[in-house]
């Protein structure tokens, strides 16, 4: 092993378990799952990632080595039998099998955990995944959680109809705004999890994580937070949340290429996910390849230029469409509810998100308009996910959350017509704005649509 400038190379196994004596135990001590006390000092997300630990090649390469294999080898008969005790570890250089723990996977948890200012990460297959693990460790038979009405609709259907059925947990739905309502829907002793989305899908309503923590945190419950919408632009952890997840497939990973997911929290929780008997990243297996978590620490140093651009089009795109007289919602715009808490507790230069909703009224209407913005000016995609470089459209509830009944899509607010929009960054502004007039005059021209 050799150290230079405070940087760890990857270097060969040692020759036996207790070799950790000398210049090679002080080097080794600096190899853990938690962030290094560069990224403890949190600024904002981009210095904490410039802060993280830099992990070099094997031969000194400037990116750090792909470790592909499936399991690992020991020198001595004896370790084996210590690391499966929990006497040697990960945080020591001892890895056993990629099922529990990667040193290329772990790189990129790293990597998370500076990103999100939390003590751990532990990256997984896909956000789903990282969701229901979650929930499954912070929550037994019985178990109660309070979430927001307002969800994707992968997570309202785990929490309405998998979890019941599978699990005896159950679900309170509020409206995330109603404080009160919030409150009172947290059984103190019998509540486990308050769960909510930074900012949420679709319709972009903004929570005011402090008084929320603060609320579960009165009565002993844990808080989870959802940040696959607004990484860079807000950290939950930074305002009382305890775990924070995400879909790395979106914004993080930016090439709509990777299917991922992150849990970020106190160590303690990662820890307590990875044991041998009751973790359930352990038992339950969302490995991550190891080829994807080095894609995926290879684009994490330029998401805060990403990031910056996504919003600063969204914004841009917004204005443009509230002046032509549509309905918008983008929590840049002045008259956005949460306008004004998002200025409060975002992260400065990050902007409002990089996510826009226009509201047709109808799904006819929303087809149609999307029909033109994709099939006669090249504006953008009809697709679901989010964070590309293209723009992406779909049309909300009757796709990433046709889970949810006519009913409860209205308790969240999602009209029939509600466009989800994922700006990306692709040509020009003028570009991307003209193909989106063109569209929009069609569809007048059209009879469907009048302003």
């Amino acid at each position: 092993m050799a150290a230079t400038h405070g940087f760890v190379f990857s270097g060969k196994k040692r020759s036996g378990a207790d070799d950790l004596d000398g210049e090679d135990k002080k080097i080794m001590a600096k190899k853990s799952m938690l962030p290094t006390a560069a990224t403890a000092n949190w600024e904002d997300p981009a210095a904490a990632l410039a802060g993280a630990r830099h992990e070099f090649g094997e031969h000194g390469g400037v990116n750090m080595s792909i470790e592909a294999s499936a399991t690992f080898t020991v020198m001595e008969p004896e370790t084996m039998r210590r690391m499966f005790s929990g006497e040697l570890g990960p945080d020591r250089d001892f890895f056993i099998y990629s099922r529990h723990f990667n040193p290329t996977v772990l790189n990129l948890s790293r990597q998370m955990a500076a990103l999100e200012g939390t003590e751990a990460a532990y990256c997984t297959a896909s956000g789903m995944s990282a969701i229901s693990s979650v929930l499954l460790q912070l929550c037994s038979s019985g178990g109660h959680v309070v979430a927001s009405r307002t969800l994707y609709g992968g997570t309202h259907a785990l929490l309405t109809h998998f979890f019941p059925r599978s699990c005896n947990i159950t679900t309170s739905f509020v409206d995330i705004c109603n404080h009160e309502m919030v409150n009172d829907a947290i059984v103190q002793g019998k509540t486990n999890v308050l769960y909510f989305e930074s900012m949420s899908n679709p319709t972009l309503t903004v929570a005011d994580i402090p008084e929320l923590s603060r609320i579960a945190h009165d009565k002993g419950v844990t808080v989870v937070v959802d940040n696959t919408f607004a990484p860079m632009v807000i950290s939950p952890a930074r305002l009382g949340a305890d775990v924070v997840l995400h879909s790395i497939s979106k914004f993080i990973s930016g090439g709509a290429d990777i299917i991922a997911g992150a849990v970020c929290g106190p160590a303690s929780l990662v820890n307590s996910m990875m044991d041998l008997h009751q973790g359930a990243l352990m038992l339950l297996g969302p490995t991550m390849n190891a080829k994807v978590a080095f894609e995926l620490s290879e684009r994490l140093p330029h998401l805060g230029i990403r990031m910056k651009e996504h919003c600063n089009r969204a914004m841009t795109y917004a204005t443009k469409m509230k002046k032509l007289g549509l309905k918008v919602i983008y929590p840049g715009l002045e008259d956005h509810p949460q306008h004004q808490l998002l200025k409060s507790i975002g992260n400065k230069q990050y902007g409002f998100g990089g996510l826009l909703c226009l509201d047709m009224e109808t799904e006819e209407k929303a087809n149609r308009l999307m029909n033109y913005l994709q099939n006669f000016t090249q504006f953008g995609f009809m697709a679901v996910s989010l964070g590309y470089y293209e723009n992406l459209m779909s049309c909300s509830g009757s796709s990433t959350s046709s889970e949810l009944n006519a009913e409860e899509k209205a308790l969240a607010g999602i009209s029939p017509g509600l466009v989800r929009m994922s700006v990306g960054y692709i040509g020009t502004v003028e570009q991307k704005w003209g193909q989106f007039e063109k569209a929009l005059s069609r569809m007048q021209d059209s009879g469907l649509f009048k302003n």
